[in-house]
């Protein structure tokens, strides 16, 4: 019936701070960014070689900023990846070992939260 998710709406404060961070901290990509609503813009974000898109949305009332928890990026190297992240600027949790891998978490400057996962087989996707 589905055959993916394209678009995760991620809720934010202000879009030109979230922009800046999705960026040049995480390595996103602009898709798109053009007016939508008064105070508001499509701004449309994809991270390299992953399918589903991002939306920094400030329009959902019942969406406030950092109420997204849980979003999980996959990783070959999940030492690697933190070590990058923190480079630039980002806290990540340190890593702990779970039954299905290794995995960090991390928080977008509005506390939308992110779990950094390594999964038992690196280049498994689920």
């Amino acid at each position: 019936m589905f055959t993916k998710i394209s678009i995760v709406s991620i809720p934010v404060k202000d879009q030109d701070a979230a922009k800046s961070f999705y960026v040049n901290v995480l390595s996103c990509r602009v898709v798109e960014d053009m007016p939508m609503l008064p105070g508001s813009r499509w701004l449309r974000l994809e991270f390299p070689n992953v399918e589903t898109r991002l939306v920094l949305a400030n329009w959902f009332q019942q969406m406030p900023p950092g109420s997204v928890q849980g979003i999980v990026l996959i990783t070959d190297d999940i030492v690697k990846t933190c070590a990058e992240l923190n480079q630039r600027g980002l806290e990540t949790s340190p890593i702990k070992q779970q039954p299905y891998g290794h995995e960090s978490t991390f928080n977008d400057p509005d506390g939308n939260g992110w779990v950094l996962q390594q999964p038992v087989m690196a280049n498994s996707t689920d």
